[in-house]
């Protein structure tokens, strides 16, 4: 199992997103602050939010 990631831009903060590839190929989403809770998905439906965030999908989320 691969170490949890989160991204740069969240420094040392506890309020960002962390993720991983399981060994059984799963991916796997925790908030940092309550990381006993696993979301578990497939790699295919991880790449399609990634290119969905990438594309600016969920940019009104944002508060800018």
């Amino acid at each position: 199992m691969t170490n949890w990631q989160k991204s740069s831009i969240s420094g040392n903060s506890n309020q960002c997103i962390e993720v991983r590839a399981a060994d059984d190929g799963m991916i796997e989403i925790r908030e940092s602050d309550t990381a006993e809770i696993i979301v578990r998905t497939t790699p295919q439906k991880w790449d399609a939010f990634v290119k969905g965030v990438q594309a600016g999908e969920f940019d009104h989320f944002v508060d800018l």
